[in-house]
């Protein structure tokens, strides 16, 4: 897998779920410059950052877009540039139960770095997001093979997870 080229479309890697829109979405890669100001991506090296640019893409995505749904292949993930997405628990036999939402800056999925790669939750925009779209493949080989990037990843990663684990604690605490 390459560097993505502009204008070509990977509507496998998901850009949601409304296959019309995969033709209308450019594709454009950030630079190591611009994820730098990323405060997920805050203090990681410049080689490094110049191997995530090099599997990152520009998305963008209309309000009441589903980005994911829980048990589905998860192959990517997201740092928000605007916008909102609402992170929500599927339930048998109830309505989806609200756990997070996240804005600008955050970090949407996680659940690309572990077997069997599948979503835990499902991601909804509440309003027109940007984000920087990550391809897990490829980063989950950069860590293979470079565990300095692994180290500065991983714990970035461990924080987001326990963000959303206190999240998920709190919801479910407060429903009745």
């Amino acid at each position: 897998m390459g560097v993505p080229r502009p204008g070509v479309v990977r509507p496998h890697y998901g850009l949601g779920t409304n296959p019309a829109a995969w033709l209308t979405r450019p594709v454009d890669t950030p630079s190591a410059a611009e994820l730098s100001t990323c405060r997920f991506l805050h203090g990681l090296e410049w080689r490094h950052l110049e191997a995530m640019a090099a599997c990152a893409l520009r998305a963008s995505f209309p309000a009441d877009d589903v980005l994911f749904q829980a048990g589905d292949t998860a192959n990517r993930f997201y740092i928000l540039r605007s916008g909102r997405v609402l992170l929500q628990a599927e339930r048998p036999g109830h309505a989806p139960l609200p756990i997070q939402t996240l804005e600008a800056d955050d970090v949407l999925g996680w659940s690309w770095l572990f077997p069997p790669y599948t979503w835990r939750f499902t991601a909804r925009t509440l309003t027109d997001v940007e984000a920087y779209f990550f391809h897990a493949a490829e980063l989950r080989a950069l860590a293979e093979q470079d565990p300095v990037f692994a180290a500065a990843i991983f714990p970035r990663i461990a924080r987001v997870m326990l963000d959303r684990l206190q999240s998920t604690r709190d919801r479910i605490a407060a429903t009745p």
